[in-house]
C-alpha cells in the first residue's frame, strides 16, 4: 500500500469522535409505540418499529416462529404504477425484526392470481431480469443520510440480487456482500425470508439508532409496482427504490458493535492460456498464483482495501460493439476490486440524476478505471492496491493507488495511478466536490499526468437539478488548452419535462486515468418532452414525445456536429414499447474516418444526412422479451440500412427464458451501407445462455461473432459459491480470427489468437 494511502488511513482514526453523531429528526410521523409496529402520516409517510427478536429465527421461508403470531405485520403498500398513489392490488404482511447476528426481513406474499401466471423465470444472482421477477425487495439508509443505501430483494425461487447507491446515484449492481434468503409457498401466495448480518453493513453501533427504509413489492404478471412510501410517478417501476429520501423511517434497532470488521478473502488460480498474438507468442504455458484482498472498517462507514496480486480471471468477457463513429467506443467495468464504492469516485455523472443523460458521452470522465491494468488492448498485472471510501460526517472520501506491472509485449512501462476523491454533503440532497487523478508515466511513456477538477450536483426543488464541474489537465511537455468545464439543468415531472447544457473539452486536456470521447468542442444541447397518460390506461399507460438539438463547434468556430431529433413512443399497459424517431444530422470530417467494417475512408468534409428508425420492444416480464428495431436513410455520402434484434434504449437485455433455470439473451444486427466508391454490410451477433442449477450456483456461455473484425469468441463461465463470500470458478475463453485470405493481411494472425483455462478458488474470513 502506498504511503499516501497509508496516511489517510492513519489520519482517519482521530477524526472519527470528530464527526458525532447529531441527534436525530424523524422525516416523517412519529415512532409507532408497541404493540403498533407503523405510523402513517396524511402525506402516506411511514415510520416503522423494528422488532427485536428473543429467539432466533430459522431460515427456511417457512414463516412458523411465534414472532409471527405474536408481532402484528404491516404492509399497506402504494403503487407508483400502474395507478400512483392508489393501494397495491395484493396484500403483503411484512416483519422487520432483528437479533445480534442479523437483520431480517420476512414476507407473506399473497396473490391471488395462480403461480402459473406469475413471473418467475431466474436463478442467477444480480442479474437484471430478477426485477422483473415477481419479487420483493428492501433498501436500508444506515446512516439516515436520505441520500445512500444498501438495497436486497428475492423472488419465489429464492434468487437474490443485491447493490448499493451513493447520493441517489446508479445502482452499483456488483456491490455483493454475504447475506441469505429463503422462500415459501402457500395457498394463495409465497413467502420470503431475508436475514442480512450486520457484519455486511457499515451502520452507527448503540441503542435506539434511527435508520431509513424503503420497501419495493413487484407483482410483475400486473405490471406493477408498490412501495412503502410514495414516490414520483416518474420514477415508476424499479429505478424508484434508489430514490432513498422518498423512504421511511426504521426505529427501535438497538444495535451491536461492529467488532473489527475485518474480511481476508485469498485465492489461488491455475491457468494454462496460449497467445499468438503477444510477441513472443506462447503456446499451451501453466501458470499458478496467489494472492488476495483484506478489508478492513476504519470507522464504521470508513472501509479501507488492499489487493495483492490482484487476478480477474473470473470476470466475463467484453461484449463486443460495432462502431461506425469517428469516436472510440467506451466498455463498462467489469472487474469487483474497481467496482466496489465506485459511487464515490464519479465526478460530474453521480447523483441526483444532475448528470449523464443525453450530453453523457461527450462528457469527459475524470476516472475511468480501465485504464489501470490494461493497456494496448493487453492485460498489465495489479501487483498491489489500497482503496479507502467512505463517510466522515458530511464529507465522502475515496482514495485509491494502484501499481502495475511493466509488459515489453504491450509497450507497457510500470505505472502508479493515484485518485483522490472529496465531496461535502450541502443542503438537503446537493453536494460539492473536488477529484485529483495522476498516472506516474503517461500514456505517451514520458512524463506524467495529472487532472484536478471541482464538481458540484444541485437539488433546488423535487423536480430540478442542476449541476457543474471545471476540471484541468496537466501533462508533461503539454500546456495551453487544457480545461473542461459543463453546466447543465433538468426540469423534470410525469408530465413535462426540459434539459440544457453546456460543455468545452480544450484541445489538450487529457484526462489519462479518465475517458475522453471528443476535445477541441464547445457543445450545447436542449431537449423538451411531453409525456401525457390517457384517462383510461387499460390499453395505453402513457405516450411520450420528445424534441432535441445539439450543436457542436470547434476551438475555431467550425461547426462539427449538429444533431435535431424528434421521438415518439407509446407504452402500453402490458409494458411493451413502440417508437419512432427522425434525426437530422450534420458532421464534418477534419480527416479521413474509416466506419467498420468499411472498405475505405469517408473523405474530409461536412455531410448534411437524416435517417428514421422505427422500434418495438417487448416487455421485460415477457417469457421471450427484447427489442427489434429497423434504421433507414442517409450516412454521410451513402445510405444505411440495418435491423438489430437485442437490447433496447433502456439496456434491457433480450431474453428468451426458455426454462425456469435456463435463459437465453440475444443480439443480433446487420448494417448495409452503400456509398458512391464502396458497399458493405456488417453482421454482428451474441448470445448468451446461462444455466442456474441453485441460486448459488449458475454457468453461462458468451458466443460472439463480429464481421467488420472477423473475430469469433467463446466465454464460459462456471460459478458456485460453496460457502458465504467464498467462490469456485471454472473460465474457459477463447478467441478466433475467421478471416478468409480477401481480407487477410501480411500480420494476420488467422485461426486461434488465444486461449485459456482458468481455475480459481477463494475463501472469505470474516472476523
Amino acid at each position: 500500500m502506498s504511503d499516501v494511502l497509508l496516511a489517510l488511513v492513519v489520519m482517519a482514526l482521530p477524526l472519527a469522535p470528530a464527526f458525532a453523531q447529531s441527534p436525530v429528526v424523524i422525516a416523517g410521523p412519529p415512532a409507532p409505540v408497541a404493540p403498533a409496529v407503523i405510523t402513517r402520516d396524511s402525506a402516506q409517510h411511514a415510520t416503522v418499529r423494528a422488532i427485536k427478536l428473543t429467539a432466533p429465527i430459522t431460515l427456511d421461508g417457512v414463516l412458523d416462529e411465534a414472532v409471527y403470531t405474536r408481532e402484528a405485520p404491516f404492509g399497506g403498500l402504494i403503487q407508483v404504477a400502474p395507478d400512483a398513489g392508489a393501494p397495491a392490488t395484493e396484500r403483503s404482511d411484512i416483519w422487520i425484526t432483528y437479533d445480534d447476528r442479523n437483520i431480517y426481513l420476512s414476507c407473506r406474499c399473497y396473490d391471488a392470481s395462480p403461480p402459473a401466471e406469475w413471473i418467475v423465470n431466474e436463478l442467477r444472482r444480480d442479474t437484471g431480469g430478477l426485477r422483473n421477477n415477481e419479487h420483493i425487495g428492501v433498501l436500508f439508509d444506515t446512516f439516515y443520510d436520505r441520500r445512500s443505501g444498501f438495497a436486497f430483494y428475492t423472488n419465489p425461487l429464492g434468487a437474490r440480487a443485491d447493490y448499493s447507491i451513493v447520493d441517489e446515484g446508479a445502482s452499483n449492481t456488483d456491490w455483493n456482500p454475504v447475506w441469505t434468503s429463503k422462500t415459501g409457498r402457500f395457498d394463495g401466495g409465497w413467502t420470503v425470508e431475508m436475514a442480512i448480518p450486520f457484519k455486511s453493513l457499515r451502520y452507527r453501533a448503540g441503542a435506539d439508532q434511527v435508520w431509513g427504509m424503503q420497501i419495493r413489492r413487484s407483482i410483475r404478471h400486473k405490471n406493477e409496482w408498490d412501495y412503502l412510501t410514495p414516490v414520483p410517478r416518474i420514477l415508476a417501476g424499479p429505478q424508484a427504490l434508489n430514490r432513498v429520501s422518498a423512504g421511511g423511517t426504521l426505529v427501535g434497532l438497538d444495535l451491536p458493535e461492529t467488532g473489527k470488521n475485518i474480511e481476508l478473502k485469498p485465492y489461488v488460480v491455475a491457468r494454462t492460456s496460449t497467445d499468438r498474438v503477444r510477441t513472443p507468442a506462447i503456446n499451451n504455458s501453466f501458470a499458478s498464483e496467489v494472492g488476495g484482498d483484506i478489508k478492513y472498517a476504519v470507522t464504521p462507514n470508513l472501509t479501507a482495501d488492499l489487493t495483492v496480486n490482484t487476478d480477474f480471471a473470473q470476470v466475463e468477457a467484453d461484449e463486443q460493439q460495432l462502431n461506425l463513429t469517428r469516436f472510440s467506443l467506451f466498455f463498462p467495468e467489469k472487474r469487483e476490486f474497481f467496482l466496489e464504492g465506485r459511487g464515490i469516485f464519479d465526478f460530474a455523472r453521480g447523483g441526483n440524476g444532475a448528470f449523464g443523460g443525453n450530453g453523457g458521452a461527450d462528457t469527459p470522465q475524470l476516472f475511468y478505471t480501465r485504464r489501470i491494468g490494461l493497456d494496448n488492448g493487453g492485460v498489465v498485472p495489479i501487483n498491489v492496491g489500497g482503496r479507502l471510501t467512505g463517510k466522515l460526517g458530511k464529507y465522502a472520501i475515496g482514495l485509491m493507488n494502484i501499481g502495475t506491472s511493466g509488459d515489453a509485449a504491450f509497450k507497457a512501462e510500470p505505472t502508479n495511478f493515484t485518485v483522490v476523491r472529496v465531496k461535502r454533503d450541502v443542503l438537503q440532497r446537493s453536494s460539492i466536490g473536488a477529484m485529483i487523478t495522476n498516472r506516474s508515466v503517461a500514456a505517451s511513456g514520458a512524463g506524467s499526468n495529472t487532472v484536478f477538477g471541482l464538481d458540484g450536483a444541485f437539488l433546488l426543488s423535487q423536480a430540478l437539478t442542476a449541476g457543474a464541474y471545471w476540471a484541468q489537465s496537466q501533462t508533461t511537455g503539454i500546456a495551453g488548452d487544457d480545461q473542461s468545464y459543463q453546466g447543465r439543468l433538468d426540469y423534470s415531472v410525469d408530465r413535462f419535462g426540459a434539459k440544457a447544457e453546456f460543455l468545452g473539452v480544450g484541445r489538450n486536456f487529457d484526462p489519462q486515468v479518465g475517458f475522453r470521447r471528443r476535445s477541441d468542442i464547445n457543445r450545447s444541447f436542449g431537449e423538451v418532452r411531453f409525456s401525457p397518460r390517457p384517462a383510461n390506461q387499460t390499453v395505453v399507460r402513457k405516450f411520450t414525445g420528445t424534441a432535441s438539438g445539439e450543436y457542436v463547434e470547434n476551438g475555431l468556430g467550425i461547426v462539427e456536429t449538429r444533431v435535431w431529433r424528434g421521438h415518439v413512443d407509446t407504452e402500453f399497459a402490458n409494458s411493451d414499447v413502440v417508437g419512432l424517431d427522425v434525426t437530422r444530422n450534420y458532421e464534418f470530417l477534419r480527416q479521413p474516418f474509416t466506419p467498420s467494417g468499411a472498405p475505405s475512408a469517408i473523405a474530409p468534409g461536412g455531410y448534411g444526412f437524416s435517417d428514421v428508425s422505427l422500434s418495438y420492444a417487448f416487455g421485460a416480464q415477457r417469457r421471450a422479451s427484447g427489442t427489434i428495431r429497423l434504421q433507414a436513410g442517409q450516412f454521410y455520402d451513402g445510405t444505411i440500412s440495418s435491423i438489430t434484434i437485442g437490447p433496447g434504449s433502456t439496456g434491457s437485455t433480450a431474453r428468451i427464458a426458455i426454462l425456469q433455470r435456463l435463459a437465453l439473451e440475444p443480439t443480433f444486427s446487420i448494417t448495409r451501407i452503400d456509398r458512391p466508391t464502396s458497399s458493405f454490410t456488417t453482421r454482428l451477433a451474441r448470445a448468451r445462455v446461462d444455466y442456474g442449477f441453485t441460486p448459488l450456483m449458475f454457468a453461462s456461455g458468451l458466443v460472439q461473432y463480429n464481421s467488420a473484425d472477423r473475430a469469433f469468441s467463446t466465454n464460459l463461465r462456471f460459478r458456485w459459491e460453496y460457502a458465504p463470500g467464498s467462490e469456485l470458478f471454472l473460465v474457459y475463453t477463447d478467441e478466433r480470427d475467421v478471416r478468409d485470405d480477401r481480407y487477410a493481411t501480411p500480420t494476420t494472425v488467422r485461426g486461434l489468437k488465444n486461449r485459456a483455462l482458468v481455475v480459481k478458488f477463494n475463501r472469505l474470513f470474516r472476523y
